[in-house]
């Protein structure tokens, strides 16, 4: 799919990417691949060292 337009983030670089979680264009700085994410969605998710993460060993 292409995308078009500036990052919803820095609202500077071109949006290469579209966040799974909240449909956010982002550019290829704010997009976190292992997540699908934007960052912003990506730190509050669970297991990623986000708000609610928590160490077990």
């Amino acid at each position: 799919m292409s995308m078009t337009g500036v990052c919803q983030i820095c609202e500077a670089a071109e949006a290469r990417f579209t966040c799974d979680n909240c449909g956010a264009l982002v550019c290829a700085d704010h997009y976190d691949e292992q997540t699908g994410c934007c960052v912003e969605c990506a730190q509050s998710m669970p297991g990623d060292g986000g708000p609610g993460f928590s160490v077990e060993d």
